[in-house]
C-alpha cells in the first residue's frame, strides 16, 4: 500500500484529471461549474473554461481544441486554441440523465457517458437519498454515445451501468468502468459501434478486506495496466491481467485518477453528493510516484 501526498487543496470536485498536449495537466471542478489547467511544477491553476451545466469529461481534438462535456444540458462543448467555447454537440437524443465522463481517441472520436436517469433531481427531492447504492436503488441502464470530429451523434452501445472513466489499451480495445456494475468492461471498436462486450476485471472483491470497488474515474498506463479510482476505498488499485496489482491510499474517497509521467494525481473529495461537494471546498489533488509511467 502506498500512500499520497496531497498537492492541491480548495477544489469543490474534481473530475477527469487529463494530460494535455502542453503537458499541463487538465480537469473539471464540478460545482465550481470551471475547467482548471494545472502546471505540474508547481500546482498553480489557471481557469480556462466555466461551463455553467456543469463540466465533465475532457479531450482534445487533432487541431488542438478542447472537448468538454457539459452534463446537466447533455452538451458536448469545444474550446479553440484561442478560448472561444462553442457548442460541439448535442448528445440528448443518446444520453439519459446528465452526461458524464468521456474519451476522445486519436481519430478525433469522443466516446460519452450518461448517469441514465436524474440523479440529481432525485438528489434535490431527497437530498439524504443513495440513488446508486442505496437498499431501495434500481438504477436504469446507461448508453455511451459516439460523437465524431463533425459533431456527428450516434449511440454505440447500451445496457450499462452507470458507465463512468472509459481507457484505450494499446490493442485497440476500449475498456470502461461500470460503477454499479463493480467491474471493468471491455468493447472492441468497429467503427460508430462498440462491439464484443465483456468483462475485463470483475472488481467485487478487489477493494481492501474483500470489499467492492465501484470504479470512477480510470486512466491507463504504458503497460496497459489500468489505475481504478476506489471512493468507497479511499484510494485506488492498479488492474493487469484482470487482477489487482497495486493499491494506493488517499486521505478522503478517490473519484477519479490521472497519470503525468511517473505520477499518479487522484482527484479526492469527501462527497461526490452536491449538497456536499458543492457547498464545501474539501476537494483535493493527491499524488504518488508509481512504477509504470503513463503512455
Amino acid at each position: 500500500m502506498t500512500d499520497t501526498t496531497t498537492v492541491l487543496t480548495g477544489l469543490h470536485f474534481a473530475e477527469a484529471p487529463t494530460l494535455g498536449p502542453d503537458g499541463h495537466l487538465y480537469l473539471s471542478d464540478f460545482y465550481a461549474h470551471e475547467v482548471l489547467r494545472v502546471d505540474v511544477t508547481d500546482w498553480s491553476t489557471t481557469v480556462v473554461a466555466t461551463v455553467e451545466e456543469q463540466p465533465s469529461g475532457l479531450g482534445w481534438l487533432a487541431d488542438g481544441s478542447l472537448l468538454v462535456v457539459s452534463m446537466n444540458d447533455r452538451r458536448l462543448r469545444r474550446l479553440d486554441p484561442d478560448g472561444t467555447l462553442h457548442d460541439h454537440a448535442d448528445l440528448s437524443g443518446v444520453a439519459r440523465g446528465s452526461a458524464n465522463d468521456m474519451y476522445v481517441d486519436q481519430q478525433g472520436r469522443a466516446w460519452v457517458g450518461d448517469f441514465g436517469f436524474d440523479f440529481y433531481g432525485l438528489l434535490r427531492d431527497e437530498p439524504d437519498a443513495d440513488p446508486l447504492f442505496g437498499p431501495d436503488a434500481d438504477p436504469p441502464t446507461a448508453s455511451i454515445a459516439l460523437v465524431t470530429s463533425d459533431g456527428t451523434v450516434t449511440r454505440a452501445a447500451e445496457g450499462l451501468q452507470f458507465p463512468n472513466g472509459m481507457v484505450e489499451l494499446s490493442d485497440g480495445r476500449l475498456v470502461v468502468a461500470e460503477t454499479v456494475g463493480k467491474c471493468l468492461t471491455a468493447f472492441d471498436v468497429d467503427g460508430h459501434r462498440l462491439i464484443n462486450r465483456r468483462l475485463y476485471a470483475d472488481l467485487r472483491t478487489a477493494g481492501p478486506g474483500g470489499a467492492a470497488v465501484l470504479p470512477d474515474g480510470i486512466c491507463v498506463d504504458a503497460e496497459d495496466g489500468i489505475w481504478v479510482s476506489d471512493p468507497a476505498g479511499s484510494g485506488a488499485v492498479r488492474i493487469a491481467g484482470g487482477e489487482v496489482r497495486e493499491r494506493v491510499s488517499t486521505s478522503q474517497p478517490c473519484f477519479a485518477v490521472g497519470l503525468v509521467g511517473d505520477q499518479l494525481v487522484c482527484c479526492t473529495a469527501e462527497s461526490s453528493n452536491p449538497n456536499v461537494a458543492g457547498t464545501r471546498r474539501t476537494g483535493r489533488l493527491e499524488v504518488c510516484t508509481v512504477t509504470v509511467p503513463g503512455p
